[in-house]
């Protein structure tokens, strides 16, 4: 899969193509069946198969500080895209003067002129450029005057939800991992390098491997049953994790803090993937640090007894 990254790194080869645009948060099932038909217009229509998506995404940007929970980074977006077969992903890093694109300009001087767009495949409740103020009934009516196809596809169900982005926030929310699982079509998880911290999990007697989660909210928060890869060894490691501003050490941002089971050695700088297999508890505020380090005593056990059995 090609990365396109830019409207500048768009080439004279990257005209001709089938288009899907969207955020794909989560890359979940209903996400890859949008794909899976885009995909197969291409091989109808002879061409590269491209979704367009935003970085950061355009609610973040208008959220300011008060984020939204965010299923997936780019990184591990592009990890899920690479599974499918997706040719391209154009990413548009999303700005004030993108914000402010009126949606003409996607139908007409994007679709047509820079990428020419055979076919287009989107959500049935995809809205698009300055103010939202384009629909698919734009869309459509414009695929009629520039010559290519338009598809809206409905939405996923699982059982009687609709599968979003929003009910796997809700899912992995309450603790349900299998549901999660179901509706993603994978098993959940974050990636990121590991980063020098305050040392605190090692005066605790419970090294850590710290992920920054920058500027994102993640979808979850508390403490977890993990297990990670990644590392040199090749092995997968059980471990447990907290994901939160850590209010017992005066914590401010959000981080991603996990204890591997059995392992020593130096791991900063290396790309590690962490996959949730179940919540222990909700992130606590404790009088003090030694009762905080009981309870850690007390998560240990119970992750390692729930691995013993699972």
């Amino acid at each position: 899969m090609e990365i396109i990254t830019g409207l500048h790194n768009i080439r004279a080869q990257h005209h001709g193509c089938v288009l899907s645009i969207g955020n794909f948060d989560g890359v979940h099932r209903g996400h890859q069946m949008l794909i899976e038909k885009l995909c197969q217009a291409g091989k109808e229509h002879g061409v590269a198969s491209m979704l367009m998506t935003f970085e950061p995404q355009p609610r973040e940007f208008f959220a300011g500080e008060k984020l939204p929970a965010r299923l997936t980074r780019f990184r591990e977006k592009v990890l899920l895209l690479n599974r499918s077969p997706l040719d391209r992903l154009f990413c548009l890093p999303f700005n004030e003067a993108v914000s402010n694109i009126p949606a003409q300009w996607f139908v007409k001087d994007f679709m047509v002129d820079l990428v020419g767009a055979k076919h287009v495949v989107v959500g049935d409740d995809w809205r698009f450029g300055r103010g939202r103020e384009g629909d698919f009934a734009m869309l459509q009516e414009a695929g009629q005057k520039y010559g290519y196809q338009v598809t809206s596809l409905s939405t996923l169900l699982e059982g009687e939800e609709r599968i979003s982005s929003t009910l796997v926030r809700q899912t992995l929310a309450n603790g349900d991992f299998d549901k999660a699982q179901e509706l993603l079509g994978h098993e959940y998880f974050i990636m990121g390098r590991v980063v020098y911290g305050r040392q605190l999990g090692r005066q605790l007697g419970v090294p850590t491997a710290n992920i920054r989660l920058q500027r994102y909210r993640a979808a979850l928060e508390g403490v977890y049953c993990v297990q990670v890869e990644g590392l040199p060894s090749g092995r997968v490691f059980d471990g447990i994790a907290n994901i939160g501003v850590r209010p017992t050490v005066d914590g401010k941002e959000p981080l991603l803090e996990v204890h591997l089971f059995d392992f020593t050695g130096d791991i900063y700088g290396q790309l590690i993937q962490v996959t949730f297999k179940k919540k222990l508890r909700d992130e606590q505020t404790f009088a003090s640090i030694d009762d905080l380090k009981a309870q850690i005593e007390v998560d240990i056990q119970s992750a390692k007894s729930w691995f013993l059995t699972n």
